[in-house]
Order: C-alpha cells, then structure tokens, then sequence
C-alpha cells in the first residue's frame, strides 16, 4: 500500500508542477486582449489545462498524501506534517488563484467574443495569475525536497512508558 500511494502522489506532483509550468509558459505568450480572437483562444487553453490536468494532478497529490500521512509511520515525522500544511496551502491556492481565475477568464473571453461579454473586464489579472503559479511552484518544489530528504525539522515526543519507582 505504501509503495502505491507513494507511486500516485509522485504521479499526482509530476502532474501538478508540469501543468504550473505549461500554464506559466501559456501567460507568457497570451497576446493582448485587445487581440480578442487570439486572447479568447489563449484563456481557453489554460481554462482547459487548469480544469483537466492541474485540477485533477492536484486532487491526487493531496489525497494520495493524505492517505499515506495517516500510515503510523509517518505520525511521527516533522517533514510529513510540513507537508500536509504545504499540501493544504497549495490546494487552496490552486483552487482560489489558479482554477477559479483561469475558468473564470475563459468563460469572459469567450463570452466577449461572442459579443455578450465585456472585452474591457479581460487580461486584468495576467501578472497576478503568474506571481501565484510561481509562488506555487517554489512551494511545490519545496514539498518534493521534504520527500526526498526528510529533514527532521520539528522532533516530536516519542511515547514512552515512564518507568516505575520500587519501593
């Protein structure tokens, strides 16, 4: 079991920081949104990869994670509870700032497009929406480094029964 769920929550991270990257790469090339056909085209390829890899590689990580921190090995492990509080700021992270946006900006986009959309609500979020993905990534990073190294950061009490005085 232990060897699966390590097997998954690799996969789930190799996902999860190869979507970051590709949707750092996607902001870097977005034209304008006063290019609107292009700039539509752009958003619904990120909306795209954030709801079919990044959400999905996420959900993997945290839960494969999860299941693996509730092994009784690791309750005693500092860097396995580093990671569960990472693991839970990346998945409110990337629910927040990187899915909700990205949907959210395609939908406007394409919305525009259309002609039932405003075109002047677009590409106002474009250096916000990269300051998360890399802050992300450097957090995700972080994360891969506490598996493979396993610092022992914080020591916690080891149960031991006292020993008992003879009179």
């Amino acid at each position: 079991m232990r060897r699966t769920l390590k097997f998954l929550h690799t996969m789930g991270a190799i996902g999860l920081m190869g979507a970051m990257a590709c949707l750092l790469v996607l902001l870097s090339f977005t034209p304008p949104s006063s290019a609107l056909s292009g700039y539509a085209l752009m958003r619904a390829a990120m909306g795209a990869v954030a709801t079919w890899v990044f959400l999905p590689s996420l959900a993997l990580t945290l839960l494969s994670g999860l299941l693996a921190l509730a092994q009784r090995v690791f309750h005693k492990a500092g860097w396995a509870w580093v990671k569960l509080a990472t693991g839970v700021l990346m998945f409110e992270g990337g629910l927040v700032y990187v899915q909700g946006p990205m949907r959210q900006e395609a939908e406007l986009s394409v919305a525009a497009l259309a002609g039932t959309g405003d075109p002047a609500l677009l590409g106002q979020s474009l250096g916000a929406e990269a300051n998360t993905l890399w802050l992300l990534l450097i957090v995700a990073t972080a994360n891969v480094m506490l598996g493979i190294w396993r610092p022992r950061l914080i020591r916690l009490p080891t149960s031991t029964v006292a020993p008992r005085l003879e009179s």
